[in-house]
């Protein structure tokens, strides 16, 4: 069964420039710390990555996993799936940029499906800490870009 989370994040930056970082997949490595390498295997026509393979960490070991991502309603939102993960048999979520006074909100929608069995609080707590950190270094990486 799959465990679903959503948290909002305001970011001192206008929402289609916080888009532009969100959708620079390839540079994933340089800001986010649990993402060790992407490799972009499939490019739309307009030459954004459409189904990348990352390696990063998580549960203390190596994990190997494949989003599509779908630019259909860019750039108000980022909506990725799963392909194919070795721990994760899904792992589907979606940015989505909302327009404020001081810049905008990011909304952060996640929704995991482990393909091993632990315990729902371990489980619960380690999509949290993904969700976080992906917000924070998002938060970080674009208030350091304006």
């Amino acid at each position: 069964m799959s465990e679903e989370t959503t948290e909002r994040l305001a970011v001192n930056l206008a929402p289609a420039a916080v888009y532009d970082i969100a959708a620079d997949i390839e540079r994933y490595p340089e800001w986010v710390a649990d993402i060790k390498q992407v490799t972009i295997d499939e490019r739309d026509g307009l030459g954004r990555p459409l189904v990348a393979t990352f390696r990063a960490a998580a549960f203390g070991r190596s994990t190997t996993y494949s989003l599509r991502y779908d630019y259909s309603r860019a750039p108000e939102i980022l909506a990725w799936k799963q392909e194919q993960g070795d721990l994760t048999s899904k792992l589907d979520g979606a940015y989505h940029f909302e327009a404020t006074e001081s810049g905008c909100d990011v909304v952060y929608h996640l929704e995991v499906d482990l393909r091993i069995p632990i315990p729902g609080f371990v489980k619960s707590r380690a999509q949290s800490r993904i969700q976080t950190a992906a917000l924070r270094e998002l938060k970080t990486r674009a208030e350091a870009h304006r």
